[in-house]
């Protein structure tokens, strides 16, 4: 979600403090609205659990196979965000895997825009370990304007990004990586470019200069021929950022999926508990009324923080997930977040054995476990 939760990203970043009191205004100024929103989410809290096997078609059955863009037509995708350096991100999702009782279908990393070197791997899309990860996973790339631990001259800013100043150093050779990863595997990734770009103005530039960058990203990959991208544009899904979110939309024609990141901060923030409903509805409503009624959707962040006072909040909260997911209408991904924000009680992980076991009935839900290809 952010630059400055992880391992995923380096511990210098001069960005990451500004950045995280940004997050928490936000958090915030959304109290009010969630509080709101409640007692109208709490009709389809108590409404009847759906059959487990509610629109989950058989992995023999070719109607369920991937569309081009890689969409599930019968159900939906389960991946994660799995805390790791960049030298052991295999060995760090296989371990997830197994407390989570399955493969996942999409595995969660970030990646800045430096200029692209052989060891420094957090400018350079499809590492080695991503590349062995997405043998048999998809992968979705998180490709953030920062330049983490850099000067405040080198970080890149929208309007360099769109006049093309990055095209020789950063953009034209990762997209021939990307390219060529397609050419060699015959796979496709996610590609998200500047994640959570609501939260990034003025800082980075206008609505108006992002999306100038992001259509010049695009663009750039599509003229040098690397076609196995599919286009994630991810926000936030806070809804005090509808102007920004509409005004910061690329377009159809450059968009394919759409993500937004939403969470149970609880204590982590001071605000109420809010259950997995209550954290997706009221996104997911106004994304499909006023952006797109019809491009799959993608949970790309979902989480929730502990309840020190009851240990097994958690696990009742991840219980709810697959009930509600398939009541979301076009929803067809949702990656889990299995770290922290910094701060008291913000850690997002896992928190203890009974919300593993939770989670675990989650991945095996049928609607979440759907034929890769």
């Amino acid at each position: 979600m952010r630059f400055a939760r992880p391992a995923r990203r380096t511990p210098a970043d001069s960005t990451t403090g500004q950045h995280r009191r940004r997050r928490r205004l936000l958090i915030t100024s959304a109290t009010a609205t969630c509080a709101i929103l409640i007692a109208v989410l709490a009709l389809r809290d108590a409404s009847g659990p759906s059959d487990p096997a509610d629109g989950a078609g058989g992995a023999g059955d070719p109607a369920c196979r991937p569309t081009a863009l890689l969409e599930p037509p019968c159900g939906a995708w389960f991946g994660a965000f799995v805390p790791h350096d960049k030298s052991d991100l295999a060995d760090k999702v296989e371990e997830y895997e197994e407390r989570a009782g399955r493969t996942l279908d999409i595995v969660y990393t970030y990646h800045d825009m430096s200029a692209v070197t052989e060891t420094r791997l957090e400018g350079q899309l499809l590492t080695e370990q991503e590349q062995q990860v997405g043998e048999d996973r998809m992968l979705l790339l998180s490709w953030e304007s920062k330049w983490w631990g850099g000067t405040r001259a080198q970080q890149p800013t929208w309007k360099e990004i769109a006049a093309g100043g990055l095209d020789e150093s950063v953009i034209d050779v990762q997209a021939r990586r990307v390219k060529e990863y397609g050419e060699r595997t015959g796979k496709k990734v996610f590609l998200s470019f500047d994640l959570e770009m609501d939260t990034r103005t003025p800082d980075n530039g206008t609505p108006a200069d992002y999306v100038r960058a992001y259509r010049h990203v695009h663009d750039r990959f599509r003229a040098l021929g690397a076609d196995n991208v599919v286009w994630t544009w991810v926000i936030t899904g806070y809804l005090n950022h509808t102007d920004l979110f509409e005004r910061m939309y690329p377009g159809d024609d450059y968009v394919d999926w759409i993500g937004y990141n939403q969470y149970n901060y609880y204590l982590c923030h001071k605000t109420e508990w809010l259950s997995f409903a209550q954290t997706q509805y009221a996104s997911h409503d106004w994304i499909r009324a006023h952006i797109s009624d019809d491009k799959p959707l993608m949970l790309s962040e979902f989480g929730s923080a502990s309840d020190p006072e009851r240990p097994g909040r958690q696990a009742d909260w991840y219980a709810q997930v697959p009930r509600v997911l398939k009541d979301l209408d076009g929803v067809k991904a949702a990656l889990q977040w299995n770290y922290r924000d910094p701060g008291p009680h913000c850690d997002l992980a896992v928190a203890n054995d009974r919300a593993w076991d939770s989670l675990r009935k989650v991945a095996a839900d049928p609607y979440l476990n759907q034929p890769r290809a």
